[in-house]
């Protein structure tokens, strides 16, 4: 998470001067923007590269063939001038680098540079030059592009909106990717989950005295000293694959270099619509985390015949995918709508079934709806599962808050349920952390019993002293008991509230057995199967009110009387 306001601030500047400028499609800005950093990037690291070599005495081997195809030549031209290089020279040279990147090569073959104004061109060329990219660590550099990929948050043209970084480093860190393990993405958008996989990595090997968090929570000094060299290449050449269907190839450029800014070199990131007949994986990967599109048009004779193609719901084929892209004991978190918990179609309860009955679905998360606003309302859950493993119980978590408001502002609050969320996960096995949930939770039941049957009887003195304000000749003396009351049950409340807030938080987490999974037709609904305690309200005794009728209809009377007299 870029914390810097002042690094904030120039990407919103340099946002700002390119919408402005013509580009108001964000991928198009996003793409072009990327391709300036790395022309930046590539400059300085020829020039340190230089440096090293003069003070070792030892050989350097350009990387530029031509030195006016470095941004330090290019960028003090005359804006004609340099605008009129860049399209002919600089970025076609950038285009032919991506041979040397992976899958990046074959993405930047009909890459257009969309900067059409010359002035547009030396404003950006300055503005990047002021942020001062290199001086800062490969975290902030990885940061700087993950707050610009936001700009697609709030754009929000095209339908363009990622899964949120920290819902992504939550189910990361849930699975755990480990070395040697292949990772997948088959719907990777912008490449969050891959990017936050490879972190991962890199944070649980590292020495624990080189990382920081920042207040947000996020790892900074992320060397990976403690990765092998054999399980650091493998990471680099086969640990990390995506796809996207993305025709245009705008998010497949945008994915691969917001991979490699953050460490891998040659991306795995290629084109494809891996619902199709055209794609063909099966068992390849070990670890598969992924928020594949919940709507969508699906060209159902195009539709792969491993997969239901019968089914037009994407998010069930999706579902049917990943199961056939995992290893045997391979596991997966994704994101799913609440319908494929509950769904009453044949479709939505043969997957459910499938999880259940030939794999071991290992957890559910109910999230809540507002996770992917402004621009999504959908309720979604996180399911976590492993291939081919026995299902005996279900692990649930009902979480009711991520850290933000969940309204469209989406501003970051205090109630946060993630770590308690991580913490439950990572302890459901060990009996002596449930039990003393348990024991905690029977404690609080026991601190708050009385004060509930104090709140109780509060509220009947309040509600006979409202009736004796009404009835009695002396008003005053039941008004003020009244609002005594009232202040008492008020102070009652707030020592009610944290028990009760504490009561809630252990009871997001529980089990549910297979059996009672089954018997509700599969279906996975957090609110079925969770025991909310339901709070006693008061009502008053019939007998009671009943008395209090009579008196007000005798009171009501002796009033009606007097009135007559009075007309009389």
């Amino acid at each position: 998470m870029l914390t810097d306001s002042q690094l904030k601030s120039s990407v919103d500047t340099l946002w700002n001067k390119v919408w402005t400028g013509g580009l108001s499609n964000p991928l198009d800005a996003i793409e072009q923007l990327s391709y300036l950093f790395f022309l930046k990037q590539i400059d300085e690291r020829e020039q340190d590269g230089e440096r090293h070599a003069r003070l070792r005495g030892g050989e350097f081997v350009p990387l530029f063939s031509d030195p006016t195809l470095r941004w330090s030549y290019w960028s003090q031209l005359p804006a004609d001038k340099a605008l009129k290089h860049v399209k002919e020279a600089v970025f076609p040279f950038l285009k032919s680098l991506g041979d040397k990147a992976g899958s990046f090569g074959a993405q930047m073959e009909n890459a257009e540079f969309k900067i059409n104004k010359p002035s547009l061109l030396i404003e950006v060329c300055r503005a990047i030059e002021a942020m001062q990219i290199s001086a800062q660590n490969q975290d902030v550099q990885g940061d700087l592009y993950e707050y610009l990929l936001s700009k697609l948050n709030t754009a929000g043209t095209n339908g363009q909106f990622r899964t949120p970084r920290h819902i992504i480093r939550m189910m990361v860190k849930m699975l755990n990717p480990r070395p040697f393990e292949r990772v997948c993405d088959p719907a990777a958008g912008t490449c969050g989950f891959l990017v936050n996989a490879w972190q991962h990595l890199l944070e649980t090997h590292t020495d624990p005295r080189d990382l920081s968090f920042d207040e947000e929570g996020w790892p900074h000094g992320l060397t990976g000293s403690g990765l092998k060299r054999e399980e650091y290449e493998f990471a680099q050449q086969k640990g990390f694959t995506g796809y996207d269907n993305d025709s245009g190839m705008t998010m497949l450029r945008i994915g691969s270099m917001n991979l490699m800014l953050h460490g891998l070199a040659s991306p795995r990131f290629r084109y494809a619509d891996t619902l199709s007949k055209a794609y063909n994986e099966e068992r390849a990967y070990d670890v598969v985390l992924a928020n594949p599109p919940f709507k969508g048009a699906i060209d159902t004779a195009d539709v792969n015949p491993s997969l239901p193609t019968k089914v037009k719901k994407t998010e069930i084929l999706f579902m049917h995918l990943f199961l056939r892209l995992l290893e045997n004991g391979g596991r997966a978190a994704v994101i799913v709508p609440d319908g494929v918990l509950f769904g009453s179609s044949n479709a939505h309860v043969e997957i459910r079934k499938l999880l259940i009955e030939g794999n071991r679905l290992d957890g559910v998360v109910s999230m809540p709806s507002g996770v992917f606003r402004p621009y999504a309302g959908v309720s979604s859950a996180v399911l976590l599962f492993t291939k081919g493993a026995a299902t005996e119980r279900v692990w649930y978590y009902d979480m009711e808050h991520d850290g933000f408001s969940l309204d469209d502002k989406r501003q970051r609050v205090a109630e946060n349920d993630i770590a308690d969320l991580l913490d439950c996960w990572q302890q459901r096995h060990d009996p002596k952390f449930q039990q003393q949930r348990d024991a905690r939770l029977a404690q609080l039941r026991q601190q708050i019993a009385p004060l509930k049957e104090n709140r109780l009887a509060h509220h009947a003195i309040i509600h006979r002293l409202k009736f004796e304000e009404v009835v009695a000749e002396e008003a005053d003396a039941a008004r003020s008991a009244r609002e005594q009351a009232e202040a008492e049950l008020a102070e009652l409340q707030a020592r009610i509230t944290p028990l009760e807030n504490e009561i809630n938080q252990l009871t997001r987490q529980f089990w549910v057995s297979k059996e009672q999974v089954t018997a509700n037709k599969y279906d996975l609904s957090a609110s079925r199967y969770r025991q909310v305690e339901q709070e006693e309200v008061f009502y008053e005794k019939p007998e009671v009110t009943l008395v209090r009728m009579r008196q007000l209809e005798t009171l009501s009377t002796g009033l009606a009387t007097e009135i007559e007299k009075a007309l009389q």
